[in-house]
């Protein structure tokens, strides 16, 4: 840690140092499931709707796999420290901009080992995923780098939950490539995957979005938000704080807190990213709408049904040519 540390500072990424570790085992646990463990149990639980797939629509499988784990590891973490964690329960609008808790944070590293797994893949696929993916992943990986000053980690743990949509969505994107395609499955978790979607990214990140706008408007208003020329990091020894830490529990929301400035360009780059991210939601919702919608008309379940008799031989027009 100690070689980390004065990047660290420079960066102003006061509590990095303290989570590196768990942004490392994240990023490689990602990584193990993505070339390892889904190649090789998708290949032997589903031999043909995996082994018979391209080599893109395998890709794509194992990426799918990594976000459902993803999504279900990072969820119940943040899900455990909402509920259970009494420091943050008690935060006043200076702690959810300045503070840090531990668990927190471990949070936050989990989340940067994951967007940074899907910033690689996002940028070496892009001409597969979609430029859309790869703003995802710089935006939302820049809001979490910028927790570990530490700022909005309060916050942190709300945008999380975004994710509790992502099993349904990932469980859908199965149903059509294993074949349930219009199945009872897909219908029911069609239906939820749209309201969590709606519930958790639209209306809880809209809720989640003008609280931390209120709390940076304050933070304006009582003289806290400076420009970058009247703006200077308060010198600490990371190391050091971090064992006052652990023999003070009560110092340590605000140990890290420094001059408890928010410089104007970080005020602007984390409110932008939060946009873009509430932005890309409300068009992703929309095609989510349009694509679970469209497997159920009856005219495109009239045409499956017709394209499946075509290839069985069991089609009237194929009836009459056998007579």
């Amino acid at each position: 840690m100690a070689m980390v540390d004065p990047l660290a500072q420079r960066l102003s990424l006061n509590t990095l140092p303290l989570h590196l570790f768990e942004v490392f085992l994240a990023y490689t646990l990602y990584q193990f499931i993505y070339l390892s463990v889904s190649p090789l149990l998708s290949g032997y639980f589903f031999p043909k709707s995996y082994g018979q797939q391209s080599r893109t629509t395998k890709i794509k499988w194992d990426i799918h796999v990594v976000s459902l784990l993803q999504s279900l590891i990072i969820c119940g973490l943040a899900s455990w420290v909402i509920l259970w964690d009494i420091e943050r329960s008690r935060m006043d609008w200076e702690q959810r901009i300045w503070g840090y808790t531990g668990a927190g944070a471990l949070v936050q590293a989990f989340s940067m080992g994951y967007f940074l797994w899907d910033l690689g893949i996002s940028a070496y696929y892009v001409k597969m995923m979609g430029i859309g993916d790869l703003v995802h992943a710089v935006s939302a990986l820049l809001v979490v780098t910028l927790g570990f000053r530490p700022f909005g980690n309060y916050y942190g743990m709300s945008f999380v939950l975004y994710e509790l949509s992502t099993p349904f969505l990932n469980i859908h994107w199965f149903c059509d490539k294993l074949g349930l395609t219009g199945s009872r499955l897909q219908l029911y978790n069609g239906i939820v995957l749209i309201l969590m979607f709606f519930g958790c990214r639209n209306v809880w990140g809209t809720y989640s979005s003008a609280l931390i706008y209120h709390d940076l408007y304050a933070a304006y208003k009582a003289g806290r938000v400076q420009a970058p020329r009247n703006y200077h990091a308060k010198p600490f020894n990371i190391v050091a704080t971090s064992d006052r830490v652990r023999n003070n529990p009560e110092q340590q929301i605000m140990a890290f807190a420094g001059w408890r400035t928010v410089p104007s360009w970080l005020a602007v780059t984390y409110l932008l990213s939060n946009t873009i991210l509430w932005c890309l939601n409300l068009y992703w919702f929309g095609l989510m709408v349009q694509a679970v919608t469209k497997r159920f008309k009856p005219e495109d379940r009239e045409r499956k049904e017709i394209e499946g008799s075509r290839r069985q031989g069991t089609g009237p027009v194929e009836k009459a040519k056998a007579a």
